[in-house]
């Protein structure tokens, strides 16, 4: 083709500088906000001692799982503080659930907004491809231009990263709830609205629960990638380990990383089983034996056994 070349990167280096310029406004908000947020959770992990927080993750294991997986979280994390890593591992836990939530928000409507309209679902679909096949590191070059160096950058090269499995199991859930169900829902005459809320979205919940369980372990592993533009937490560690060709540093960082991924895993996991409350049921199809009938239906299929979905594509 000789010397002919289309100057895609030069159009994208404008489109840059263009927003930049144009929305420097917005970004300087967006960073603000982000901050405030990031700083407030950072602080409240860190300020208690390390036995309030590994009590409140007890807990929680406990009751969404039992007495193993709340012991097996109290040893993980103490383990964390054993090593010295807890400050660090704090800041990196402020990190990822910021970004998970923040990807979660947006994931989960956008998905049902798919879910329910094709043409959005068509339109979504090659988005949710490149931002799945793009290569993590790509993502640091925007961040850093619009947002500096520091935590902000990685949250949202995170939230960038993280958000495509979400859509698509949030959409996936939906679109896989009985057709015969739904309009079972209809013919008691439910709105659309009635529809989602108490039938569709409590049957797709272990998709959905899936997909917010993909989200976060996505943010985790963002979280070296984030280091290097000064997000700090374990990720800055392991990459001060890499400058310093440290393993023992490198590996206490990772072990930190892994036990983190490891518990919220696992709490996700327990919440991602089928559920789904009567009493709401009830309301979308009050009146009759021909309302039972339908309330029962949708127990019955919520405790059915599904197959997950384990690919993303």
């Amino acid at each position: 083709m000789g010397d002919f070349r289309i100057p895609l990167g030069d159009w994208v280096d404008a489109f840059v500088d263009f927003l930049s310029d144009g929305l420097g406004w917005l970004f300087d908000g967006i960073a603000t906000i982000l901050s405030v947020v990031y700083d407030g959770l950072e602080w409240t992990l860190r300020t208690p001692s390390f036995w309030v927080i590994i009590a409140i993750f007890a807990v929680l294991a406990f009751a969404v799982k039992g007495v193993k997986l709340a012991l097996g979280t109290v040893l993980g994390l103490l383990l964390i503080v054993s090593i010295g890593q807890w400050e660090n591992a704090m800041d990196t836990l402020a990190l990822v659930l910021v970004a998970s939530a923040i990807a979660i928000a947006i994931s989960i409507p956008v998905g049902i907004w798919a879910a329910r309209n094709e043409h959005v679902s068509r339109a979504v679909r090659p988005a949710l491809d490149f931002l799945q096949t793009m290569p993590a590191f790509v993502y640091l070059i925007p961040a850093i231009i619009f947002f500096g160096v520091g935590a902000v950058p990685g949250m949202i090269a995170t939230i960038m990263f993280a958000l495509a499995p979400g859509v698509r199991l949030t959409e996936l859930g939906i679109r896989g709830v009985d057709r015969e169900i739904v309009e079972a829902g209809h013919a008691f005459g439910a709105t659309p609205g009635r529809i989602l809320r108490q039938i569709q979205l409590p049957l797709a919940m272990p998709s959905i629960m899936a997909g917010v369980n993909q989200v976060i372990m996505l943010s985790l592993s963002m979280v070296v990638i984030a280091g290097m533009v000064g997000a700090g937490g374990l990720g800055g560690e392991i990459v001060r380990a890499i400058g310093r060709i440290d393993v023992g540093l490198g590996f206490e960082a990772g072990v930190s990383v892994v036990i983190i991924a490891m518990i919220l895993d696992r709490l996700t996991s327990a919440l991602a089983a089928p559920r789904v409350r009567r009493r709401g049921a009830a309301r979308l199809t009050a009146g009759g034996s021909g309302a039972a009938d339908a309330v029962d239906e949708v127990e019955r299929e919520a405790a059915s056994p599904r197959r997950q979905p384990t690919a993303l594509g």
